[in-house]
């Protein structure tokens, strides 16, 4: 379905981070690192949301509350310290972030404010365990040029990262606080793009003016962008934590259906005649009727003696079942909120029920008890009875929501471009200011300084990469989007492989790679600067250089020599060489006397297959073409 973005009203807004590569974290001298193995450390924790200057509570951090849960805390010494545990006060603001955040607002025409103030962001789902999240602001009002069109910056910010989950039990959420004050800088754009593809090329060129500062970090889970989506008729919906740019416009595309599909139906139920008065939070305990039953989930459930209660949705008949996007529904979107708000595992509807073994009778004397007709809908769910009404609760918030259209709402981004509801959108009353750092002035003298020094522009490195180096436009260009163009700049200084193969395994060979599944985030830049230097040296060729990707992926922190001879893809002496070639042309012989030197390509095709990564194919090509003009002169 072809969709035309600008008459839909499309507007969308970027979120950019992308972790910094200081030496410390941002309130403290820990490094800014995740550690591996067991926790030396563990605590547990229950956050509860605080009251703003105003009275108020944000509602995204009352809905965190809400699920219960409580925290367990992983901790190593070296990557935390008192200060992500919240026992001890934030220490001074880390002046290397500062200074990189100033550097990129610099690049991005942005204004430095005068005075740098620390703010709290009230952030209570436990990947901060102070309950807020520490950001300030560090320039307002900048711009970038995409395709000849100016895309505002509203502001950019420094912050500190979130912990990061490892897993959940019940009721108890871990998370390892390793990440947890690594500093982030967040660029915000204006909401002036207006189709998929270019917020895919803002994000782009967002990340090129990052990387061009050469203090970014590197790999999966070190940049992320949040998109702000809305259309004409529907309405502001946050997704965060799209991770792939390749993402971007795929979330983009499936928003905008999504919207479309809620406004249908939401003017379907209006034309039903159905209006959010008429939802009620009447729920039916409905456990009798399905005593006997020979549907799976409702057995199993009041086997273990928890009830089914189910409500009515007047008008719904029929849509709770359909698609708004591949792969989700309405009642999809309901399920998610019963699970969120009601800590169920899932719910069950009348457009579906007859699948999951419940009987016509059962159906027929479900929706009698509830006073259901033909055009209603009726929901029900299996669990603890309080359990049980907060997720019929839940359930009926979000029909009434369908009748106006779509809800505001922040949901997360799954691999496939798809969305799942996360949490309602966040209010004003979440940012306060921070009492334990002191503000920091920034000066005119300060930004001179900066701007003196400030980093080559992602088209101006592009040009120098190709005049440098002697690459093409195509390989400098797609260095720069890469990670890559420091790591790139270093292995040519430091070996003597021609830098077309750098940049060309650098970008195309490990974006293969990673299509085929293999981890190249899992190496570090000295593995692959030694991979490098075995290529130079003549210790392998280039030819095994996938191969020994692959093993390093599967083998951490292993040292690419370790690689070589475990897969026996050491060069072969030039004298053993020299003997294949003979052999195989003595094997050979008719086809040699017969063709001549027509016979290279056959030959040297056999050569290769047998000893690809252990030979040099342009050693071994001036060697057969010389033994070859031997045997025709």
């Amino acid at each position: 379905m072809k969709i035309n973005y600008e008459k839909l009203g499309l507007k969308v807004g970027l979120e950019c981070h992308q972790q910094l590569n200081t030496k410390e974290k941002l309130f403290c001298s820990c490094k800014p690192e995740l550690f591996k193995g067991e926790p030396k450390i563990t605590f547990l924790r229950r956050l509860r949301p605080t009251q703003s200057e105003l009275g108020q509570i944000d509602p995204a951090a009352y809905f965190e509350f809400k699920k219960g849960v409580k925290i367990l805390y992983e901790a190593d010494p070296q990557t935390s310290c008192l200060v992500e545990m919240d026992e001890e006060p934030p220490h001074d603001l880390n002046r290397e972030a500062l200074d990189i955040t100033l550097t990129a607002a610099l690049m991005m025409n942005a204004k430095p404010v005068d005075e740098v103030h620390v703010m709290r962001k009230v952030v209570i789902d436990g990947s901060n365990t102070t309950g807020f999240q520490r950001t300030c602001v560090v320039a307002l009002g900048g711009e970038i040029q995409v395709d000849g069109k100016k895309i505002p910056i509203e502001h950019i910010s420094l912050e500190e990262d979130a912990a990061r989950k490892t897993g959940e039990d019940g009721f108890i959420v871990r998370y390892r606080i390793d990440r947890l004050c690594i500093p982030l800088i967040e660029v915000t754009t204006a909401p002036v793009i207006h189709s998929p593809k270019e917020a895919e090329k803002v994000a782009l060129m967002i990340g090129r003016i990052l990387r061009a500062t050469g203090k970014v970090k590197r790999g999966l889970g070190t940049i992320r962008q949040d998109l702000n989506i809305s259309i004409r008729g529907g309405a502001l919906i946050e997704v965060k934590g799209v991770q792939e740019l390749e993402l971007i416009s795929r979330v983009i595309e499936l928003e905008v259906q999504r919207q479309l599909a809620l406004i249908q139906i939401s003017e379907e139920l209006k034309a039903r005649g159905v209006t959010e008065n008429q939802i009620k939070d009447k729920m039916i305990d409905v456990t009798p009727i399905f005593k006997d039953t020979k549907c799976r989930v409702l057995r199993k459930a009041i086997k273990k003696k928890k009830h089914v209660m189910a409500i009515k949705l007047p008008g719904f008949s029929g849509l709770l079942g359909r698609e708004l996007i591949p792969g989700l529904r309405l009642g999809t979107e309901m399920a998610d909120r019963a699970r969120f708000w009601g800590r169920v595992g899932g719910i069950l509807h009348t457009d579906e029920l007859p699948k999951y073994g419940v009987s016509r009778e059962e159906m027929n004397r479900l929706m009698e008890i509830l006073e259901a007709e033909p055009q209603d809908a009726v929901v029900i769910v299996a669990d603890a009875k309080e359990n049980c009404i907060d997720a019929l609760r839940a359930i009926t918030e979000r029909a009434r929501e369908a009748v106006k259209g779509v809800p505001e709402e922040t949901r997360a981004a799954n691999p496939d471009g798809t969305t799942r509801y996360m949490r309602p959108r966040p209010g004003a009353a979440r940012m306060y200011p921070e009492t334990d750092i002191p503000p920091i002035p920034i000066t005119d003298e300060h930004i001179r300084r900066l701007r003196k020094n400030l980093p080559e522009l992602p088209e101006q490195r592009i040009k120098r990469l190709i005049k440098e180096y002697g690459i093409n436009k195509k390989l400098a260009s797609q260095l720069q989007d890469s990670e890559y163009g420091d790591l790139f700049e270093r292995i040519v200084k430091e070996t003597s492989v021609s830098p077309t193969l750098v940049a060309a395994t650098l970008t195309e060979t490990f974006k293969s790679l990673k299509r085929e599944g293999v981890n190249i985030e899992k190496l570090g830049d000295d593995q692959i600067i030694e991979i490098f230097k075995l290529i130079s040296a003549g210790k392998t060729s280039k030819e095994a250089l996938p191969e020994i990707v692959k093993w390093l992926s599967e083998h951490e922190s292993a040292n690419p020599i370790d690689a070589v001879e475990a897969l026996g893809l050491s060069m072969l002496p030039k004298d053993k060489v020299q003997r294949i070639i003979r052999e195989i042309i003595s094997r050979n012989r008719e086809l040699v006397v017969e063709k001549g030197g027509r016979a290279f390509g056959f030959l040297m095709g056999l050569i290769m297959k047998k000893y690809r990564g252990k030979v040099n194919a342009e050693e071994v090509s001036k060697m057969l073409r010389e033994e070859l003009s031997k045997i025709s002169s």
